[in-house]
């Protein structure tokens, strides 16, 4: 009985799409409802801030070059991927990222722990031209950074633009966009509230020159932060704290 009512429904095209469409609504529901009783999936994860203007200003940069395009931002929880590039990624790292980083293409290594593992005259060095540091490498090189004043005009703005999609930069976080911006760079700033604002920020002249803010020094600011404000040796996830 059971045979023969499975062999009717097989060869009736319209009981077939009808059942298939009621098993995949079903399915549909049991994942996407109890999402709607859930504030955040994101698993909230001490450290996790919103970029500096500075860092802010070199992501913008590394989307405007296309960096994503050879280099992804995702370790994924695989031995061989967690040996070469570090603890695989955490959500949380990437909340604020409109758009995220993650890539599905690896020409060159993931970038998603990167911070502090070369020195900023290494990475200068690469982006000015990447043979003298990785002989074999294919990466285009980007010597107009290190002499390309950093457009600063509307910093403010763009942490705004941020805020409306999330991202919760403070009232004064945008009022000091520009001095945070050049604080953490420029060699006499005064670093005190930027660090107050932005725990775990950087400070230093990044590029070699500490006279001038230029797109180089952005960029490696935001390589430099990359994977350095989780503490992951003491991280525990959340289903193992119960």
């Amino acid at each position: 009985m059971a045979f023969e009512s499975h062999a009717k429904i097989e060869r009736n095209v319209t009981i077939l799409a009808v059942l298939t469409l009621v098993v995949v609504m079903i399915g549909g529901l049991v994942q996407l409802v109890p999402l709607f009783f859930l504030e955040n999936t994101i698993e909230k994860v001490e450290g996790v801030r919103p970029y500096t203007p500075l860092e802010l200003a070199g992501r913008n940069i590394y989307i405007r070059e296309g960096c994503y395009t050879c280099h992804s931002q995702m370790i994924r929880p695989f031995r061989d991927e967690a040996e070469r590039f570090g603890h695989y990624s955490l959500a949380a790292e990437s909340m604020y990222d409109h758009p995220f980083q993650w890539g599905s293409k690896r020409t060159g290594p993931d970038l998603a722990r990167v911070g502090n593992r070369y020195s900023d005259e290494w990475h200068a060095q690469h982006l000015v031209n990447p043979r003298d540091v990785v002989p074999e490498s294919i990466m285009p090189a980007y010597p107009f950074l290190k002499e390309r004043l950093l457009d600063t005009t509307d910093i403010a703005g763009h942490l705004k633009a941020n805020r409306t999609v999330g991202v919760p930069y403070s009232d004064e976080q945008v009022k000091n966009a520009l001095a945070d911006m050049q604080a953490q760079a420029v060699s006499d700033g005064d670093p005190t509230d930027l660090q107050r604002r932005y725990p775990k920020a950087q400070v230093r002249d990044f590029d070699g020159d500490p006279t001038r803010l230029t797109e180089m020094d952005a960029l490696i600011a935001y390589l430099q932060m990359l994977g350095t404000l989780v503490d992951l040796d003491a991280y525990v996830p959340e289903q193992n704290r119960r």
